[in-house]
């Protein structure tokens, strides 16, 4: 046999370590974590939906905290310069998602479908 050449060795070592990757990824991808999450994304999605179809429209703070727990939800944290404190919508939105900050996306998914449950019946 030949000699395997330094190259040659760290790119088996590469390719080793790129399955076990790949096969970690796809075991991450069947466990039921990622289930329960695709579970929260899809009922999530069907409150957004359920929400633009109540029977009565939310009062301006409920609007707010649904506005506040969507954004939470869809992008995180608040990001941003804060509006001109003359722009009194834009402000009390920024300032609803402000207070936010650090709720988890799923967190925030939840609540806002618990809401819309509750403003649904």
């Amino acid at each position: 046999m030949g000699k395997i050449s330094e190259k040659q060795s760290d790119n088996s070592v590469r390719w080793s370590l790129s399955a076990n990757y790949l096969e970690l990824i796809k075991n991450r991808l069947d466990s039921p974590k990622n289930d329960l999450f695709m579970e929260l994304n899809q009922a999530f999605e069907q409150a957004v939906a359920d929400s633009k179809n109540l029977s009565e429209r939310p009062s301006n703070e409920t609007l707010l905290q649904l506005y506040s727990l969507y954004k939470q939800a869809t992008e995180g944290d608040v990001n941003g310069e804060a509006p001109s404190m003359f722009d009194f919508v834009a402000k009390a939105k920024y300032e609803a998602w402000s207070s936010l900050q650090g709720k988890s996306k799923e967190a925030a998914q939840q609540e806002y479908i618990s809401l819309v449950q509750k403003l649904k019946s």
